[in-house]
């Protein structure tokens, strides 16, 4: 079914039409798709503005893809109630890789004896500064300061440089989900003691070997004779003897043995221990239904631009071709942030950076094939995946400015 009204064609208006039949001023003089809460520190780092103010599409905003405005929202006509409403800010930076490095002061390093630098080849004298061959003093860490810097993907791409904004209503299935995973363990007394004496030896080896000592050359009777009872003793006996006959392949379990031979088994010393975290996962559902050629165009440019930037990289450096290099760069990542009017929502949860791991487009959401004249679906549902890059931790919640709920 296709619908032909003149009114919605005619609502395209003059604009100036890319090569794609796009109208490449949505996003730039368009004020009613700014987004409003957009700080100067978000702009990018290539932006820069003539005498008369105005910037030219490939100066303010980074990607490649034809057709694709730096800022978009939908819908486009915004009602004066519609400019103080809720709404999802979905920010596109590139992804840049956790970094783990050693921090600490460090020092120079100076020469001993007299003789030849290793390094450089020339020759030294005692107490002189060490350089490398890039005349670069050699240092070292200082003693005692050395730390361990571990930055997460999101602690890194807090001040990266837009891509793009979409700015979309907030979807109607909000929710946050929090889990962390804990598991039963259980070590029963000779694993609990082996630990201990695994630990005392790491401390103390000294100490462990002579207590080890004293204990094989005592009589084992008079040692546990005031502790445990003369059932006991044969269960462990016992169990000894089953770790044995294990070790020759009869797979003998120490607490068969034990219950046969004492009715009793040995304590699991069962427990429930913290054993991991887990990355949260955001879906949303965005339904689109352009109500004229301009939005029509829009509703175009975000999902472009949202698979455009979820697609793996081809490493095309030094002119190749075809599949790319032998490696492939990690697509784009996002900052998602729910707005009430132009801040931060003051009740809803907040998000880390997020990668966007699935999208399909329903473009016959209506239930049937329909199109205006141009082609343009009358109805289409976006459904996104997203998932944080790294784990909530309870540090996260010490930040004072922490809007809503927190994470």
């Amino acid at each position: 079914m296709v619908y032909d009204y003149k009114k919605r064609r005619n609502s395209r208006g003059g604009g100036k039409r890319n090569k794609y039949g796009q109208v490449v001023t949505l996003g730039t003089n368009n004020e009613r798709n700014k987004p409003e809460n957009v700080k100067s520190t978000d702009k990018p780092s290539n932006t820069k503005s003539g005498g008369s103010g105005k910037q030219t599409a490939r100066k303010r905003h980074h990607t490649d893809i034809p057709g694709i405005p730096f800022q978009m929202g939908y819908p486009i006509a915004r009602g004066p109630g519609d400019d103080t409403g809720d709404s999802l800010m979905i920010k596109c930076v590139q992804y840049v890789p956790s970094k783990i490095s050693l921090t600490g002061e460090k020092q120079g390093l100076y020469a001993k004896i007299d003789g030849i630098n290793p390094v450089t080849g020339k020759e030294k004298k005692a107490g002189e500064a060490l350089y490398n061959n890039d005349g670069q003093p050699i240092t070292k860490f200082k003693k005692g300061t050395i730390k361990v810097s571990n930055e997460g993907a999101s602690d890194r791409t807090k001040n990266a440089s837009p891509i793009y904004y979409i700015r979309l209503p907030i979807p109607q299935d909000v929710n946050d989900s929090n889990v962390v995973t804990w598991g039963d363990d259980s070590m029963n007394i000779f694993q609990l003691a082996g630990v201990a004496a695994a630990s005392n030896f790491m401390t103390g080896p000294a100490q462990t070997f002579q207590a080890a000592k004293e204990l094989l050359n005592s009589d084992i009777a008079g040692s546990f004779g005031n502790q445990i009872d003369d059932v006991t003793q044969r269960a462990i006996t016992s169990a000894i003897a089953g770790k044995a006959i294990d070790a020759l392949g009869g797979n003998v379990r120490p607490n068969s043995v034990i219950g046969r031979s004492s009715g009793a088994i040995l304590n699991s010393n069962l427990e429930l221990l913290f054993s991991g975290v887990n990355l949260r996962t955001f879906p949303f559902s965005i339904n689109f239904s352009p109500r004229n050629g301009d939005e029509s165009d829009m509703v175009l440019s975000i999902i472009k631009a949202l698979k455009s930037s979820m697609a793996a990289k081809k490493n095309q450096a030094d002119g190749q071709t075809g599949q790319g290099g032998i490696f492939l760069r990690a697509p784009d990542v996002f900052q998602l942030r729910y707005l009430q009017g132009n801040t931060d929502h003051p009740f809803l949860n907040s998000i880390k950076d997020c990668a966007l791991t699935g999208m399909t487009v329903n473009y016959t959401n209506s239930g049937t094939y329909a199109t205006y004249g141009d082609g343009t679906p009358v109805s289409i549902q976006m459904n996104l995946t997203f998932k944080e890059l790294n784990p909530i931790y309870h540090e996260d919640y010490m930040d004072a400015g922490l809007p809503g709920v927190g994470y």
